[in-house]
């Protein structure tokens, strides 16, 4: 089964402030985002502090931009995704972000 591939965010509906991330996998990514939120233990401690106060409820999934998956077995879309990350954020003029 193939996953989406790309860029996307976890957008607090409360404050606004959005984590960018990127992933070969969006739901493999989001879901090891959530696990570790709802453990307590995210990396970017703002993000989980946030969490914490506001409820997993407020908070919401969008994917930004995709890719186009070529099929191949060992594709690497890390530069790929890397520059795709850049992109949006500097399209979208993200600034309030985690």
């Amino acid at each position: 089964m193939k996953f989406p591939i790309g860029v996307f965010q976890i957008k607090n509906v409360i404050t606004n402030k959005v984590l960018i991330d990127n992933s070969a996998d969006m739901e493999s990514k989001w879901n090891r985002h959530i696990m570790e939120l709802k453990l307590g233990n995210h990396r970017n401690r703002t993000f989980q502090k946030d969490w914490n106060t506001y409820g997993e409820e407020n908070f919401v999934f969008e994917v930004l931009a995709e890719l186009k998956n070529d099929d191949k077995e060992n594709s690497n879309y890390n530069k790929e995704l890397k520059a795709l990350q850049s992109l949006v954020i500097e399209e979208r003029d993200i600034k309030n972000s985690y």
